[in-house]
């Protein structure tokens, strides 16, 4: 694990943000005349661009998507960014790869608007190089385009970086530009869905992505 350059997927990945994503799905469906008491069904929403999971989890047209986009983001901004929590050890792991010289970058669909603020709020800015996420139009919220971006604007060599993720969208993006790719399990991808991505590396909690590092 000798990759100077690590790039860290935010949700599932250094946080659980399960709580203020689902509500704030549930809120933007209720705005939108959707009642879904279950927050447990709305988990999947939780990694992937929330466009296209709004388009394909509920036959929306990219115009009512939007709709539902910007009324999640109303409660997000306000109540749901701060309903997250750290996963225990995240900030001793980032304390150790700091440490031993290695650069990293959060690469997350989020609007960077936002992820900046959850880095901030729970003290692991501090950590990182740059933080790289999406644009408030939909920009960049697919991973592959992302990661493209960020190899091409921080001038990093593809073989130099690891990508550190736990959903297939990571490991797809990672893949389409070169990268290896660290799937962990204990976020939100199911173990076949990680699996089925054949990552570089693929480790079950974060103990053992830990000692990965030395």
């Amino acid at each position: 694990m000798d990759y100077p350059h690590i790039l860290f997927d935010l949700d599932g990945t250094l946080s659980d943000p399960r709580e203020g994503i689902t509500r704030s799905v549930q809120y933007a469906l209720a705005q939108l005349g959707i009642d879904e008491p279950d927050l447990a069904r709305l988990e999947h929403f939780i990694g992937p661009p929330l466009l296209q999971c709004f388009m394909a989890s509920y036959g929306f047209d990219e115009a009512t998507a939007w709709q539902a986009v910007n009324h999640y983001r109303e409660r997000f901004r306000v109540t749901g960014l701060y309903e997250n929590r750290l996963f225990d050890g995240i900030p001793a792991l980032l304390e150790r790869l700091v440490s031993q010289g290695r650069t990293l970058y959060i690469a997350t669909s989020k609007p960077t608007l936002f992820a900046e603020e959850i880095a901030r709020h729970f003290g692991i800015a501090g950590y990182f190089r740059r933080i790289y996420g999406s644009e408030l139009d939909g920009t960049r919220t697919d991973k592959a385009e992302l990661l493209a971006h960020l190899l091409e604007t921080e001038g990093l060599p593809p073989r130099s970086a690891l990508m550190i993720g736990d959903r297939k969208h990571d490991l797809i993006g990672a893949r389409r530009n070169g990268l290896d790719c660290a799937a962990v399990g204990y976020g939100f991808g199911s173990f076949a869905e990680l699996a089925a991505e054949q990552p570089t590396y693929h480790f079950a909690t974060l103990e053992e992505l830990r000692l990965a590092f030395g």
